[in-house]
């Protein structure tokens, strides 16, 4: 018998109201791994409306006392990290040490977003007037809708969700359709913290019901993250509802290797944030630019590597790569291998399915002979591909790196600290790193990039409360009489 999961609607577990359920696959074995409620949005409203009548009490609870609630939610995740992490690899594909570290990004989030609770920063100023305080505050602003996709599906709501909380907001919570169960678990976990029923709504479904989120007119702010294309439809429509909107979409990130760069280093940080989530990340590296001089051995070195690794189920023992999501993903990635030759690209190792029987499972790849501006250079493959580009100097690799429509995560391997310095201050990324790959993040940093990632908004740390705040300036007179200023008209106005 097929598990069912079920939306979490004003802290009770429910259908959708027109019955309908979705399948979620493992993509490992294709085997129907959970039904869902395929909702509408007759469902997107009650949550909505739930959230409403939640709102006051969550907001007038003093901010320390919604920290306390998050740091339990920090305590329960670390308590059932393992369970959460396996049906993460068996719902999503990813291998169990990198399901792990998904849920450990959400327990430190927890952490620290709860400590915010005595914090939240505001801040004084000097006014103008004698007798008078002036002071800026951060307030609530409602009901928060989140889109959350499946490459991340607790680390990424956890990095909107838990600043939206703590801020004093209310949250309507729609996940990729490719990770329900995981996002039930999730949302578990939060109840049994002891959130208010109402604070936090989970509502399953495709896109017809993140389309209905976006639209409630009650929802005030949207934070997705997901593809460039369905971003960019989110931000148009809710902009023009006056919603306030956070973007994080896509990426081309690109590891620059000098000549002087330490080989062994390069080569293991290049294979994780490659081949790493199969090549499902925002931040995957799937530019390899580097300078010709170390370039045969790095290639060399990388060909044995990327054929060492091994796919499998991302619970067996020592599976280096899992599958990809689903098999629209496989059609993807399988499709622009077409696309490599037509441009004349070579092939150096992988390019095809994996021979399996059943599972997405598609074979790290390296193409070398890459150019600027190719099509496999430039658009988001997302999958374990890797794109070689040869360069001369540091300048033509930060030039390189540079040129696409992206601009969320870079790195560069070198010795020297002067290239090192220049790098940080001329790669147009939100996100730099020196001697280490692209992939990794701490929460106490804001998380997010530039160009066609995003919308200038970032996630994590002390910026992460922007998104889900709005500042309320606030004067206070205690002279305890009217007092007027003195106007020097002939200084603004000028001799007449």
């Amino acid at each position: 018998m097929v598990e069912a999961v079920h939306n979490f609607v004003g802290g009770t577990w429910v259908a959708a109201k027109s019955g309908a359920v979705f399948e979620s696959l493992n993509p490992a074995t294709e085997a129907v791994l959970v039904t869902a409620p395929d909702s509408s949005a007759d469902d997107v409203a009650a949550a909505v409306d739930a959230a409403r009548q939640a709102y006051n009490g969550w907001r007038l609870t003093p901010a320390p006392r919604r920290g306390e609630i998050l740091f339990r939610v920090a305590e329960l995740l670390r308590d059932r990290k393992e369970a959460i992490a396996r049906l993460m690899t068996q719902e999503m594909g990813k291998i169990i040490a990198e399901t792990r570290g998904d849920v450990q990004e959400a327990i430190d989030m927890a952490y620290y977003m709860g400590g915010e609770g005595r914090r939240l920063l505001g801040y004084t100023a000097p006014v103008e007037m004698p007798n008078k305080f002036g002071m800026a505050l951060r307030d609530s602003v409602g009901i928060v809708g989140l889109v959350t996709p499946w490459n991340f599906p607790v680390a990424v709501p956890s990095w909107k969700m838990l600043p939206a909380l703590i801020a004093g907001n209310v949250v309507v919570w729609k996940p990729s359709e490719e990770t329900p169960a995981v996002s039930a678990a999730f949302a578990k976990v939060f109840e049994d913290a002891g959130l208010p029923a109402g604070v936090l709504n989970l509502v399953t479904g495709a896109g017809d019901t993140g389309d209905a989120l976006v639209s409630h007119p009650d929802v005030r702010i949207i934070s997705f993250t997901g593809s460039t294309t369905t971003g960019l439809q989110v931000y148009t429509k809710a902009a023009g509802l006056g919603k306030k909107v956070t973007l994080e979409m896509g990426g081309k990130n690109a590891i620059i290797v000098m000549d002087d760069a330490n080989l062994d280093l390069a080569i293991d940080a290049i294979t994780w944030s490659a081949f790493g989530t199969t090549g499902q990340r925002c931040t995957a590296t799937s530019r390899l630019i580097v300078q010709k001089g170390i370039k045969p051995r790095l290639v060399d070195a990388l060909i044995a590597k990327a054929k060492s690794l091994k796919l499998g189920d991302g619970l067996d023992d020592g599976v280096d790569v899992g599958p990809l999501v689903n098999q629209k993903a496989l059609d993807k990635v399988s499709g622009y291998m077409d696309v490599a030759r037509q441009d004349g690209v070579k092939i150096l190792t992988g390019g095809q399915r994996a021979s399996v029987e059943k599972g997405f499972f598609f074979e790290p790849t390296l193409f070398d002979g890459v150019q600027r501006g190719m099509r496999v250079e430039q658009e988001e493959i997302f999958g374990p591909v890797l794109s070689i580009v040869e360069v001369d100097s540091l300048e033509e690799a930060i030039d390189v790196n540079n040129q696409v429509k992206y601009g969320l995560s870079s790195s560069i391997f070198t010795e020297n600290v002067n290239a090192a310095f220049r790098a940080i201050r001329d790669l147009t990324t939100g996100i730099v790193y020196i001697n280490h790959g692209t992939t990794g993040a701490e929460i106490q940093f804001p998380f997010g990039g530039t160009r066609g990632t995003g919308n200038g908004m970032r996630e994590a740390g002390q910026a992460g409360l922007d998104s889900f705040t709005e500042w309320k300036s606030v004067y206070v007179d205690y002279s305890g009489r009217l007092q007027r200023a003195q106007i020097d008209t002939d200084a603004i106005l000028g001799e007449s």
